[in-house]
């Protein structure tokens, strides 16, 4: 099992990545909680951190930029666009419309501190707006420097496929864990291509036996269930990486260590199992 993955064929990051949602951003002892454990997760190794201008409204991107900035030789934030706040409420909803786009990319590079994101993934693809108009907006932006990398996130294979006729897709975040395995086949078609599959909400948990089973691996492995649940992701696929995330240094410390965790193939055979897959 190979512990990096170059994202695109040339964008090297180790693939047991984090997740910043969960970081607090408010001022006080909470933002300096979430200050630090953004700054131990890199080092502790992390080369690439997941957020989205959806977390705090680009509050969780000034935060990544406070604890980060300048950022470390081989350190990625990748972040998303593509869903905005609208109406009198001000609701998030989906928006790909091309200048919303423009706009979140170009207030992106402005809190992140940077002339280019190496990764920029469409946060969810907007029905109300041509799939085309969407993807080839960031290939408009990547064309212009602003962007290395194309990544969509929660796409099903057919949309997939559409994007690729449009633009390279160096990435996948679809929703994915050792008891959700619905996008199996968009996982497939990723590793058919060589295309990073990040998977979001990668650790969870379903009925109670399966539950069971999980911590009798932990036990055998004198692991935890959440090491576990990471590293059966790790060895599932090549193309696989997890972005966990966690407003807590013990948990950071916790899901990094599964990196080091090996299972026997009996293990990954009973795990497998959960759910039916072969």
């Amino acid at each position: 099992m190979t512990s990096a993955f170059r994202i695109g064929g040339d964008l090297e990051v180790r693939r047991l990545g984090f997740g910043a949602m969960h970081l607090p951003t408010e001022e006080g002892p909470p933002r300096e909680n979430a200050l630090a454990v953004a700054r131990r997760a890199v080092e502790l190794g992390v080369t690439l951190i997941d957020t989205a201008y959806m977390y705090g409204g680009g509050t969780n991107e000034e935060l990544l930029a406070e604890a980060l900035h300048p950022y470390e030789d081989g350190l990625q934030i990748t972040t998303k666009v593509g869903v905005a706040r609208s109406g009198p409420t001000g609701e998030w909803k989906l928006d790909g419309r091309p200048a919303v786009l423009r706009d979140q990319v170009e207030r992106a590079l402005r809190r992140l501190r940077v002339e280019r994101i190496e990764l920029l993934q469409l946060h969810r693809v907007d029905p109300d707006t041509p799939l085309a108009d969407q993807v080839g907006t960031l290939r408009d932006l990547r064309a212009e420097g602003k962007i290395g990398r194309i990544g969509l996130s929660e796409v099903t294979v057919d949309q997939l496929d559409q994007a690729r006729t449009i633009v390279d897709v160096a990435s996948v975040q679809n929703r994915y864990n050792l008891l959700d395995r619905e996008h199996e086949p968009v996982l497939a078609a990723c590793e058919a291509a060589g295309i990073a599959f990040l998977p979001w909400r990668p650790v969870a948990w379903g009925e109670s036996g399966a539950e069971a089973e999980i911590a009798s691996v932990a036990a055998e492995l004198d692991a935890t269930p959440t090491q576990v649940a990471l590293a059966w992701l790790l060895g599932h696929s090549p193309v696989i990486l997890p972005i966990p995330g966690t407003g807590r240094i013990d948990h950071l410390e916790e899901n990094i260590a599964a990196g080091r965790l090996e299972m026997t193939s009996a293990h990954r055979d009973r795990l497998d199992r959960l759910t039916g897959v072969a």
